[in-house]
C-alpha cells in the first residue's frame, strides 16, 4: 500500500501474512527447576528412535525461494543437544556448491545449542538450485542428519548492498539502512508492495528512476525501537508486477544487544566428588545501573554471593554442595533485578556428582 510523504518518498508499511499462531502455553512451577527434565533425558545410545540426531533439529530443510544475484543468503538450521553425552559434529558437507555448510559450534553439552550455517551462493550461481547437508556426527556414536535447502537465483535483479545487515544496536534503539534495487531487461517492471513477518521493520520505497532497459529503486528499511533483544534474522517479499517471477526475496539481519545479560548463559561444573564444593563466576552485564534483588534456585545445594550497590556490571559467586549421593544435575538460575519491569535474567548449571 502506497502512502504520500513530503520528501516525495512512498512509504510501504510492512504488511503480516493474515494468519493467526495460536500458542499454548504451559508454564511448569519454577521450583522444579530442570532436574525433571534430566531424569527423563536419554543417553543418544538408549533412544529407541533410530533418527535421535535428526530430533536434534528444529527442521531440516528450508526455501529461499526467489532471490537476487549477488543476494546474501544464509539460513540457520539450530539444533540442540538434548541427550546426557556431549555431542560432538565431525564434519559438515554439501551436495552442490551453490551451498556452502559450516556450524557455529562443534562441541555441545547437555542443552546446549548451535546452528548449522546454510549459504546460498547466488554470486557463482544462477537459476533453481538445491542442495543436500549432510552433518556428520562422531559422538557419542556415529550419524548422519541431511538438511534440505533449495531456491531459485535470478540474473535481472541485484541489491546494493546485497542485505540489510545493521550490525548490533542496542535494545529500544532505532536504526535504518538504504538499499539500490536494480533490475535490467524490462523498463516497465514495478515494485508494488513489500511484505514481511515481522511487524518492527518499515520500509520507504523512493519513486523509481527508469531508463531504457533498466529500473532501478532505493529502499530505506527501519528498524523500529519495538524489535525484540537477540538475533534478528527477518527476510523482506518485494511484490513486482511480474508475471513470471511476482516475489523476490532479501534478508535482514543484525542483532539487538539485551539491556540485561549474563555470562555465561550455560555453566558446567563437569564431574563433583560426594562432599566436595565446586565453585563458579557469573558476569551479570546492563546498560545502565542496577541492583539484583534476588537470585532464585529451586535446589539447596546451591548457594550465591550477590555485591550490594547498583551498578552496570557484577560478579555473582555460585558455589555447589554435592551432597554424598551420585546425581546428575541440571538446574535454572535465575537473577532478578531492580529495573524496569523487574528484568531478570537465568542461566543453566549442569554437572555430575560421582558415585
Amino acid at each position: 500500500m502506497l502512502q504520500s510523504s513530503k520528501n516525495q518518498h512512498s512509504a510501504l508499511q510492512i504488511r503480516r501474512n493474515s494468519f493467526l499462531l495460536a500458542m499454548s502455553i504451559v508454564v511448569a512451577c519454577f521450583a522444579s527447576g530442570l532436574n525433571s527434565t534430566f531424569a527423563q533425558s536419554s543417553t543418544a545410545q538408549s533412544s529407541d528412535n533410530e533418527n535421535w540426531a535428526e530430533k536434534m533439529f528444529k527442521t531440516t530443510s528450508y526455501d529461499f525461494r526467489t532471490v537476487g544475484r549477488g543476494a546474501k543468503c544464509e539460513y540457520h538450521f539450530e539444533f540442540t543437544n538434548l541427550y546426557q553425552e556431549d555431542i560432538h559434529i565431525a564434519a559438515v558437507r554439501s551436495s552442490c556448491g551453490c551451498t556452502t555448510p559450516t556450524v557455529t559450534a562443534d562441541t555441545l553439552k547437555t542443552h546446549q545449542q548451535a546452528s548449522v550455517v546454510a549459504t546460498f551462493n547466488t554470486s557463482t550461481f544462477v537459476g533453481q538450485k538445491s542442495a543436500i547437508v549432510t552433518v556428520v556426527i562422531d559422538q557419542p556414536s556415529y550419524a548422519e542428519v541431511q538438511l534440505k535447502v533449495s531456491g531459485f537465483i535470478r540474473t535481472d535483479i541485484t541489491f546494493d548492498p546485497p542485505e540489510v545487515a545493521f550490525g548490533e544496536i542496542a535494545s529500544g534503539s532505532e536504526t535504518y539502512q538504504d538499499i539500490v534495487i536494480t533490475h535490467t531487461g524490462n523498463s516497465n517492471w514495478q515494485i508494488t508492495d513489500v511484505r514481511s513477518h515481522c511487524d518492527d521493520l518499515e520500509v520507504q520505497l523512493a519513486a523509481p528512476q527508469r531508463s531504457p532497459g533498466m529500473v532501478r529503486y532505493r529502499m530505506r528499511v527501519n528498524v523500529l525501537k519495538s524489535m525484540p533483544e537477540g538475533d534478528v534474522r527477518e527476510r523482506l517479499t518485494l511484490i513486482s508486477n511480474d508475471a513470471d517471477f511476482p516475489t523476490t526475496e532479501m534478508s535482514v539481519n543484525g542483532r539487538i544487544r539485551p539491556s540485561l545479560s549474563i555470562s555465561p548463559s550455560a555453566v558446567s561444573f563437569g564431574t563433583a566428588n560426594p562432599g566436595a564444593t565446586v565453585e563458579k563466576r557469573l558476569v551479570v552485564r546492563g546498560d545502565e545501573p542496577f541492583e539484583i534483588t534476588d537470585v532464585l534456585c529451586a535446589d539447596s545445594r546451591f548457594e550465591f554471593v550477590t555485591p550490594s550497590g547498583s551498578k552496570k556490571l557484577h560478579f555473582v559467586t555460585l558455589r555447589f554442595n554435592a551432597g554424598d549421593k551420585a546425581d546428575r544435575v541440571g538446574q535454572e538460575i535465575q537473577i532478578n533485578t531492580d529495573l524496569k519491569g523487574g528484568k531478570s535474567v537465568t542461566c543453566v548449571v549442569t554437572g555430575v556428582i560421582s558415585g
